[in-house]
């Protein structure tokens, strides 16, 4: 049963985009967020945010921190490293005794780096490190949709770093959003998503640019394209300012995915080459046992 919230909220979201704006939507029609204000330096994308609703106003960092209770930063994570300690720097101003009044939270899919940033902030406690692992490859403020994090997992990164009111409060968040919460440092996230979601998109892209150049030569390819293939490349539509700076920061995880996974297609090119129908085999059947775990 969803947790019932008796004191609404004023909650801050900078970048207005998929993420940040599904959380809007959900954060209002499920009563946690009373009011909802929203910083977006793209000015397409914050005209759009208020006519379709997500936010009842868009202003600056500066002018807001101070009436809001909560602050998600959802923004690429290159942008992240600068607006978290921005942030922080202005909570640290409102609060000149340390104490710890507003929640700043983050929704990024790195998390080595924002840990480098604030570790030593005088406001650290105050900041959460989470991950909801949800989306979809469109992005702006029009790819928001209610119910997007329903059901997913959302990881929240060293836990021990923030005040137990700050990540109970994130936890609420993540509750009303109907994620299931796990806990890691971040180290072991960077290392797990880079498996899970950044070198997807990796092959996801190299498979687009392998067959748009084929396309180039044979008009048709396109036509004979099924839902395999569509599914496949689904990722390679994600946004090239989003997906840039996270296989940056965590291009060492990364690359070290792809040594393993460029062993498993010399596998596949050996088996082929030699026509071992039986290795191929062998290998199609092992790559099955990701049953047991994706359903």
């Amino acid at each position: 049963m969803m947790k019932e919230f008796t004191q609404d909220k004023k909650v801050l979201i900078v970048g207005l985009g998929l993420i940040g704006g599904s959380m809007a939507i959900d954060l209002r029609r499920k009563g946690y967020a009373s009011r909802i204000l929203g910083v977006e330096n793209d000015p397409v994308n914050a005209s759009a945010a208020e006519h379709i609703g997500l936010v009842d106003a868009v202003t600056s960092i500066e002018e807001c921190v101070a009436e809001s209770d909560v602050i998600i930063v959802s923004v690429p994570v290159g942008a992240a490293l600068k607006i978290v300690p921005q942030v922080l720097d202005i909570m640290a101003g409102l609060y000149p005794d340390g104490g710890c009044g507003k929640v700043l939270m983050d929704v990024c899919s790195t998390k080595e780096s924002l840990a480098s940033a604030v570790k030593y902030h005088p406001m650290r406690k105050c900041y959460v490190a989470s991950h909801p692992m949800s989306g979809t490859e469109y992005s702006g403020p029009w790819a928001a949709i209610p119910g997007l994090f329903d059901g997913r997992a959302c990881i929240i990164c060293d836990f021990s770093e923030s005040s137990p009111k700050a990540v109970r409060t994130v936890e609420d968040i993540y509750g009303v959003l109907n994620m299931r919460v796990v806990y890691m440092n971040s180290s072991s996230h960077d290392v797990h998503t880079a498996y899970v979601s950044h070198f997807s998109h990796v092959i996801s892209f190299a498979l687009a640019l392998t067959v748009l150049e084929k396309e180039k030569d044979e008009k048709h390819i396109f036509d004979l394209a099924s839902g395999g293939f569509s599914s496949t490349v689904r990722l390679a539509k994600s946004s090239a300012d989003m997906w840039t700076p996270i296989l940056m920061q965590n291009r060492e995880n990364v690359l070290h995915v792809m040594e393993t996974y460029t062993g498993m297609l010399d596998a596949f090119r050996k088996a082929m080459e030699d026509a071992d129908e039986e290795a191929i085999r062998k290998l199609i059947q092992d790559a099955n046992k990701i049953r047991r775990i994706i359903r």
